[in-house]
């Protein structure tokens, strides 16, 4: 990790076609600008994490698919209608 010390005003360059500059300095918070090309994606962190944590919430557990469709296909399973007695 790069570790610089920056004052308001002051830039820095990653690569040949990103610009970070200095905006503000508070004892809130720094204000940075960001100039990329759109192509770039830039997000806020704590938003990447959410972002991942949905991803990983949307994809199902293997073993719960597998259990699903074994409830189905008993469902569906005509000889399992008749052992029950229901048509």
């Amino acid at each position: 990790m790069l570790i610089l010390r920056r004052k308001k005003n002051e830039s820095l360059l990653i690569g040949d076609n990103i610009r970070i500059t200095i905006i503000e300095c508070a004892s809130d918070g720094v204000r940075i600008a960001i100039d990329a090309p759109k192509q770039i994606s830039i997000l806020r962190e704590e938003l990447s994490e959410v972002e991942q944590s949905n991803k990983t919430a949307m994809t199902p557990n293997v073993n719960s698919v597998f259990l699903l469709q074994s409830i189905l296909k008993k469902r569906n399973d005509p000889a399992e209608e008749q052992e029950d007695g229901t048509d």
